[in-house]
């Protein structure tokens, strides 16, 4: 093998988490930041890391993490901090790493390609004695070349896209909490009517639509990663209530969380058919 995962996984923090390599990491370390907002040091200093930011760190690079207390837009003081991570080393991702400038930090479109394959290496390192080092290899060499697509495609909005972008990156921090469309409208200054016609014309879809997505989504990977309650999922994605969280999931999918959670456990289900 010549690339290697030594480690991978998605975590969510509702607890003050601190974790630090000051002498630096021993491998890459990718991390992308998918709800909620953590800091991190970044060039020398600690810095606020949000939804869409993607961590990379080489071997050697000072690393430093703190989930902590934040106030966000809406004026409300919580500790919430989603993430995917994955820890390798080998010599294919020296010379991936080498071949163009990796930024430490980096905004980038969180889009369900990228996250698939992240679940995808996730799972398959959970099969532990059957894991096949060869898949794991291959989907480790395409999560990278999805980021270095995705580091391209950086670049400075312009005019309407640009408040499409920052509305749509206003919805993916708080769709775990409740909002109302009058938020998002407020966030970039314009008028609601003008905010729902921007938004869907730039994604195709409501902004209630984008929303739910983002809480179902969070909520899956909360049933298969966590041993949270099916309640306390329906209260740290944004749901409120387990009955209407219920509702949702059950028109979307066809099955109840709790149907869901116990297919999953058995393996009769594969999360990337719902997600």
């Amino acid at each position: 093998m010549i690339s290697q995962i030594l480690t991978c996984g998605y975590s969510y923090h509702s607890q003050k988490f601190h974790n630090s390599h000051s002498d630096g990491v021993p491998c890459y370390l990718f991390r992308l930041q998918t709800e909620g907002c953590s800091y991190a040091l970044v060039g020398g200093s600690m810095t606020l890391i949000e939804t869409g930011d993607l961590l990379l760190f080489k071997p050697g690079d000072k690393y430093d993490l703190r989930v902590e207390e934040h106030t966000n837009s809406m004026q409300q003081t919580l500790v919430s901090s989603g993430d995917y991570y994955i820890l390798c080393k080998g010599e294919w991702i020296d010379e991936w790493w080498s071949s163009s400038r990796k930024p430490q930090k980096v905004r980038i479109a969180v889009n369900e390609p990228l996250l698939t394959l992240w679940r995808q290496i996730i799972l398959e390192k959970r099969r532990f004695e059957d894991e096949n080092k060869q898949l794991s290899e291959y989907l480790l060499r395409a999560l990278c070349l999805h980021i270095e697509r995705a580091v391209a495609d950086h670049i400075s909005f312009r005019g309407s896209s640009f408040l499409a972008t920052r509305m749509k990156s206003f919805i993916e921090e708080h769709a775990v909490l409740p909002f109302k469309v009058e938020d998002v409208a407020q966030h970039v200054g314009i008028s609601v009517s003008r905010a729902v016609h921007l938004f869907k014309e730039c994604f195709g879809k409501t902004i209630i639509q984008y929303a739910q997505e983002i809480r179902l989504s969070s909520s899956i990977e909360r049933m298969v990663y966590t041993t949270m309650t099916l309640e306390q999922i329906a209260e740290t994605t944004g749901f409120g209530s387990y009955s209407y969280f219920h509702r949702v999931f059950r028109d979307k999918y066809g099955l109840s969380p709790k149907a869901y959670r116990v297919k999953f456990a058995e393996g009769g289900i594969d999360e990337h058919k719902l997600i």
